[in-house]
């Protein structure tokens, strides 16, 4: 299929950006003036992150100014994060409603969720004090065509070329228009006009691409559209993956996996080209290869269906029933009336001696043949049950996702960071469009109490605990304790210090009076050259000597969860014949590690009996319990912690995982937007796969 065309230029705010970081505040105090600069210089340099925090501070100073939540709405669109640049147009709009490039903001925003009615409001808003403004006029007659009000959009469209008759996206836009209304003619007149005003547009090119691919299977002509697009944007993966199905087409395999190959040294992560190339590579025999880039793609996209179908098909074909078999199983979870999958099993069963596990899927396969073909619909794959749509969403022209489908979709986050992909453009990780980038997406850290932290570059860390500072005020310990949920790791030297702190300890210990300061002291040691087990048995020690030692129930609480994490032990191939007893150990270690992690929430409750207020501890046990998939109660402890503690970015960035596990996709959003604005920089990855 032709990709998608890359995001039409009346759609880039970077204009309005650039455009708007003259403005000043004669009004504001110096301190503020100058915050606001330098967040405003940030954003010029594309340091979206980081003038998010310098916007929050002028915030923090003055809520009642509209200018700093502008800007931001600005940042945070530029990172991806449409609900947040919403909420903070809204924001600036409700202070100060004269902010014309607000209105342009929140309508691209909400544009881009498919919010398209709020956003034709916000469009029509902005051309009442600007009537002739190029951008909003375009914008707006994009939204109509996408809620079908076809009629409406043809007056905004030739209010515009009146207005502007040399602008070529007009008429790149109007075409879309008329492929909407299946008038391929005058589509295809419009794109050509565009062409002519300015053919240095690679997206007329590609647009004029799948009109003659799509609707006039010209696919040479379309290939040589593809070929201009390509001279124009070299650098865009999904031209050459659209350029490569094109080759394929015209039984040019060489050129269409050269094409796939580019796409992947452009866009090393890219699912659509590593799958394209997947099929490719069947149709010429490479069956391992082609195994190897479905891997890939079920690695990224555990959902993707017809990757995993086509995987399975390949294991069997190369005598691998094993895995086929085990592929089938994870199909048949999510649709247990696949009648082919089911098939296809029955003979891998079969080939492996489950004769009896063969006959059975066989048996449901003819059935549900039987009932398929006299439904006259023999050949059908799946049938997703979970349709429809409601009324608003299909006016809005949004698309309908079940709660099934936000879970799925969160479920596909699984990237893995490449040091050997395309370099960076920026040597500042932080900077630029970071959504963008490669990061790999996992929960937020647990606290822990630790000698050494890892800086946060984009914001300065506020973690504080009054007991941490009791104890470094104490001055007994060998080093000062902190507190942190970014532990680096330790050089040889470092390590080599804490076996020296042990020693002494060890010492001391021996010809002094003991002190549960000196157990903890120890144990923070142990918990450093990774000896959970001894630095428990310390812990032990301390609390029998002080029975309200709040640090030493915390450390043991993170002790026993590093304790857990050693313990992991790799399951052994299954062995024929020995399934009951390799599924009774599985059963056995989930057990283990409950009654574990019981005992780890049992400290940490310790720690909020002494210390009720205590946020790390309520944030931990949310961690806790999303090891244990408990996310209700994950939920309940991250609420906690953040009603104690506002500022609280990773409690957020959890909690918002959370919600998207349990398929609330609404608050789920809502949290990674405030963690990304606290910070919290994978929230941005996240937020771009659910949009």
């Amino acid at each position: 299929m032709i990709d998608k065309i890359k995001k039409h230029i009346w759609l880039c705010v970077v204009a309005v950006t650039v455009a708007l970081l003259g403005c000043g505040r004669a009004s504001a105090q110096v301190n503020t003036d100058q915050v606001m600069n330098i967040g405003r210089n940030a954003m010029y340099f594309e340091d979206y992150v980081l003038s998010i925090q310098y916007f929050n501070q002028v915030i923090s100073m003055k809520p009642y100014l509209a200018e700093p939540y502008f800007y931001r709405a600005v940042a945070k669109l530029n990172l991806g994060d449409y609900k947040g640049a919403e909420e903070d147009c809204s924001l600036a709009l409700s202070r100060n409603p004269f902010i014309i490039d607000a209105y342009q903001v929140r309508g691209v925003a909400r544009q881009t969720m498919r919010k398209y009615k709020e956003a034709i409001a916000d469009y029509s808003s902005g051309l009442k004090q600007l009537p002739e403004h190029k951008y909003f006029l375009i914008n707006k007659a994009v939204c109509e065509v996408a809620v079908k009000d076809f009629d409406s959009a043809e007056k905004t469209y030739a209010q515009l070329m009146k207005l502007f008759p040399k602008f070529d996206n007009a008429y790149l836009g109007r075409a879309q228009l008329y492929l909407a209304k299946k008038d391929t003619v005058k589509a295809l007149a419009d794109v050509d006009k565009s062409i002519e005003l300015n053919k240095n547009e690679a997206n007329a090119y590609v647009l004029r691409s799948e009109i003659k691919m799509r609707y006039e299977d010209d696919v040479q002509s379309a290939l040589n559209d593809m070929n201009e697009a390509i001279k124009l944007e070299p650098r865009y993966a999904g031209f050459f993956i659209n350029r490569a199905f094109m080759k394929y087409k015209l039984d040019d395999y060489f050129g269409a996996m050269a094409d796939y190959d580019y796409a992947l040294s452009l866009e090393p992560t890219n699912v659509t080209a590593y799958y394209n190339r997947a099929l490719l590579k069947m149709e010429v025999n490479e069956n391992n290869k082609a195994i190897d880039d479905l891997s890939y793609v079920l690695k990224s996209d555990p959902q993707h269906v017809m990757a995993r179908y086509n995987r399975a098909s390949l294991y069997y074909k190369t005598g691998q029933y094993k895995k086929a078999i085990g592929d089938y199983d994870e199909l048949l979870k999510t649709y247990p009336n696949f009648q082919m999958a089911l098939y296809a099993r029955s003979e891998c069963k079969r080939l492996t001696g489950d004769i009896a596990g063969g006959e059975r899927d066989y048996n449901r396969s003819r059935e549900l043949y039987k009932k398929n073909k006299s439904a006259g619909d023999p050949d059908m794959l799946v049938k997703n049950e979970k349709q429809g749509d409601s009324e608003q969403e299909a006016e809005d022209g949004a698309e309908f996702e079940t709660e099934e489908a936000v879970k799925n979709k969160f479920n596909t986050l699984l990237t893995v960071d490449n040091d050997n992909s395309v370099k960076p453009e920026y040597d500042n990780k932080t900077r630029g469009r970071v959504q963008n980038r490669n990061m790999k997406i996992d929960n937020e850290p647990m606290f822990v109490l630790s000698f050494y932290s890892q800086g946060n570059v984009v914001r300065e860390n506020s973690y504080y605990m009054k007991e941490v500072s009791e104890a470094n005020a104490t001055r007994m310990l060998q080093f000062v304790l902190q507190l942190t949920n970014k532990e680096p790791r330790l050089y040889e030297d470092q390590i080599q210090k804490h076996f020296n702190s042990i020693e002494y300890y060890n010492g001391m210990l021996a010809t002094s009076q003991p002190r549960s300061i000196d157990y903890l002291g120890r144990a923070l040691d142990f918990m450093m050259v990774k000896n959970p087990q001894a630095a428990i048995a310390d812990l032990d020690r301390a609390i029998a000597l002080s029975e309200k030692f709040t640090l030493a129930y915390f450390v043991r609480a993170s002790a026993r969860c590093m304790q857990i994490e050693l313990s992991g032990v790799t399951e052994e191939d299954d062995a024929p014949g020995d399934k009951l007893n390799v599924g009774h150990k599985a059963m056995l270690k989930r057990r283990q590690e409950a009654e574990a992690y019981a005992d780890v929430l049992a400290d940490l409750d310790k720690v909020l009996e002494y210390s009720p207020k205590n946020v790390y501890a309520l944030y931990n046990k949310g961690c806790v319990y999303m090891k244990n998939s408990n996310l209700t109660s994950a939920i309940s402890s991250f609420s906690v912690a953040i009603a104690e503690k506002p500022d609280f970015g990773e409690a957020y960035y959890n909690r918002g995982l959370a919600y998207l596990q349990l398929g609330n996709k609404e608050k789920g959003i809502s949290d990674l937007s405030k963690a990304g604005e606290l910070g919290i920089l994978p929230s941005y990855s996240v937020l771009k796969r659910m949009n």
